[in-house]
């Protein structure tokens, strides 16, 4: 396919890897590994996926601490085409000052905002609704994906669908986005049919972007746009901007004015949140655990789970459900899939006794 005129893809790499420790790491977290097996990280798997419809304008945001990593990943990238935070400062500074970039060299243009750590198999069906949303979002929209839920999920945030929006294939109104349910609440919603995942993509006009921030957060939206036309104001500037998260900056607010649509997106999505979610994406074997790493290291008798033997080691599993066994060379977890989601714990407990070598 050829690319979309006027398209960027701006992919926010950031993240604690609090609850896929020990293989993910502050220093190193988990959009930079290979989790789904390909032999490729999942962030190279986002650049892969986006090219085909942006080519060449392409636009990363990530820690100054992992900008090297990133280069090294992606060495096809101009040095341009990174950008280095120097700290973190949450979803809307990242990708604003992004949209202040493109929106210095291209002032019409459009762009994407897909995070660097989820799972998409089915490109050819996210390729469709991003060009529908490319369609929608030149009407001056802030355009959203929504995720067909699979289950009541109380992880996700959920997008409300309103009317059809005339003129277009799928794409609809969003009537209101709402935080992470509880189960009886997420039940609910799924039974209307009127609820999809919030996965945090967003396309829109960056100019359209930034007016919309400014009208909410014009300190914010100033701030970016100042970094954009002199780079060298960037440490002086980012340490005061304002820490928020795009959906409350301003997509919620936009959807209270009725200028937020959402394309559905019947695609299959993970965003990969605990060892639970890892182990339903890799495959099933005839017998025994899922294998994240060599299987000839992995010794199981009447067991069933996920072992990553990355450490290089032999790892036996005898009668235990549900295990999951990571051993990372220096740390080793052992938990159950019920309780992954629990381990961010474990990453807090350490920091407590100021393990940080190990987080």
């Amino acid at each position: 396919m050829s690319d979309i005129p006027g398209f960027w893809a701006v992919i926010p790499a950031g993240g604690a890897g609090t609850r896929l420790w020990p293989l993910s790491r502050a220093g190193h977290p988990k959009f930079l590994h290979d989790l789904t097996g390909s032999g490729r990280s999942l962030l190279q798997e986002t650049v892969d996926r986006v090219t085909p419809l942006a080519g060449d304008r392409v636009v990363i945001v990530t820690g100054a601490a992992h900008e090297a990593a990133v280069r090294e990943q992606l060495p096809s990238l101009a040095d341009a085409q990174v950008i280095a935070e120097p700290a973190p400062r949450e979803s809307m500074a990242a990708i604003g000052l992004a949209a202040a970039v493109v929106e210095a060299q291209d002032p019409e243009a459009i762009l994407g905002s897909f995070a660097a750590d989820h799972v998409i198999p089915d490109a050819s069906a996210f390729h469709a609704c991003v060009t529908e949303a490319v369609e929608v979002a030149r009407g001056g929209r802030v355009v959203t994906i929504g995720i067909e839920p699979t289950h009541p999920s109380t992880g996700f945030g959920y997008i409300q669908m309103g009317a059809a929006i005339p003129g277009v294939a799928t794409a609809r109104r969003v009537r209101q986005f709402v935080e992470k349910p509880d189960g009886r609440r997420a039940a609910a919603y799924l039974a209307t049919g009127e609820f999809r995942w919030n996965a945090g993509m967003f396309v829109v006009r960056a100019a359209t972007l930034l007016d919309l921030l400014h009208r909410w957060h014009p300190e914010l939206a100033d701030g970016v746009r100042a970094i954009a036309a002199d780079p060298s104001r960037l440490d002086a500037i980012w340490s005061t901007l304002e820490k928020i998260a795009i959906d409350h900056a301003v997509a919620e607010p936009a959807a209270d004015i009725g200028v937020v649509a959402v394309v559905p997106g019947n695609f299959a999505w993970d965003d990969i949140g605990d060892f639970s979610s890892l182990a339903s994406l890799l495959p099933e074997p005839e017998e025994g655990p899922r294998i994240l790493g060599d299987p000839a290291l992995v010794h199981s008798v009447d067991s069933t789970g996920l072992v990553s033997p990355r450490g290089g080691r032999p790892i036996a599993v005898v009668g235990v459900e549900d295990v999951v066994v990571i051993d990372s060379g220096d740390a080793v977890l052992v938990t159950t899939r019920e309780r992954a989601q629990d381990v961010k714990q474990v990453v807090a407990l350490l920091k407590e006794l100021g393990r940080t070598d190990l987080t």
